[in-house]
């Protein structure tokens, strides 16, 4: 008489057993990544808050507690708002200086943004001799500091007129600016199908109203890291300002807090110098929060194609 086996289930169970245990240490594994991924985080965070923090509660004391070597408990808690009071309304005329800033930074913004798209745009569509060969030279022009060459660009601009002028010094910017520009614009270009393109030519527009209307959403991430970037390097530049800048009432605001000094033998109020540095971040970092997301998406602008 035939016998009937049981059959043994000991397999599945190993298998059942080494699943779980997979899935365990999968789900270990990812606690570890997202901990460390948020310690790292926290640890660079407080790298850049940090110093922002501290330059905004130093505004906030007194000369003699900020350049005291042993400040007291009461220095450190006594928070004025002194500091403030004499930029904006003492001898320092730091809203001029601000309004000069934000009039040259603005106009570095726009003029860039708008030069570098046109130039973009011909180095990722236009097909012509050398076209390689004269976008790698605007991209090395990115490793020649502009101090190497500021006394030529000093006579050149005074042969034009330009010096001791914010229009001037919008286009001494610019021009510093615009390789970059060219090179993160042109990568957006590249990005971009050129069916869409074609598209738009059929529907009968033309090269700059394709431009414009079509093309622009899809460009408006470069644009905006090309923007951000010159407005930034503008708003914070000095040398420049100092060279092509002589009228005090044309200063831009890193001139400005320069010359905040005041005592005997020029001695240099640290507590108006934090309060300035406030001030003058206070653009940057809403600038940059706003349009971070762009800022990003703009410089991996390039990066994958496919």
């Amino acid at each position: 008489m035939a016998t009937m086996t049981k059959p043994t289930t000991a397999p599945t169970d190993g298998l059942r057993v080494n699943r779980h245990r997979s899935e365990a240490d999968g789900r270990a594994e990812s606690r570890t990544k997202l901990t460390l991924y948020w310690l790292g985080g926290t640890l660079a965070a407080l790298v850049f808050l940090v110093p922002l923090v501290w330059s905004v509660l130093r505004s906030f004391q007194s000369n003699d507690a900020i350049v005291s070597t042993t400040p007291t408990l009461s220095q450190l808690t006594a928070f004025t708002t002194e500091n403030f009071r004499t930029l904006f309304t003492g001898d320092a005329d730091i809203v001029r200086a601000v309004g000069n800033s934000l009039v040259v930074a603005i106009g570095t913004a726009v003029l860039t943004a708008v030069v570098a798209t046109l130039a973009g745009y011909g180095f990722g569509r236009f097909r012509f001799r050398g076209r390689n060969v004269l976008f790698g030279v605007v991209v090395v022009t990115m490793m020649v500091p502009f101090q190497a060459i500021i006394t030529p660009l000093y006579l050149q601009m005074n042969a034009m007129g330009l010096t001791d002028s914010r229009l001037g010094l919008v286009l001494f910017y610019s021009t510093v600016n615009l390789p970059f520009g060219v090179f993160v614009m042109r990568n957006a270009f590249e990005t971009i199908p050129a069916e869409i393109e074609d598209s738009a030519r059929v529907d009968g527009a033309g090269t700059m109203r394709a431009l414009v209307s079509v093309l622009r959403p899809m460009l408006i991430p470069g644009m905006a890291t090309s923007a951000l970037y010159a407005f930034l390097a503008s708003w914070t530049e000095f040398l420049g300002a100092l060279t092509f800048l002589t009228d005090d009432r044309k200063y831009t605001l890193p001139l400005s807090l320069v010359n905040l000094q005041a005592g005997a033998y020029g001695a240099v109020n640290f507590g108006y110098l934090v309060a300035g540095a406030v001030v003058a971040m206070i653009p940057c970092v809403i600038l940059y929060v706003a349009l971070q997301r762009f800022y990003v998406a703009g410089l991996a602008s390039g990066a994958v194609k496919g």
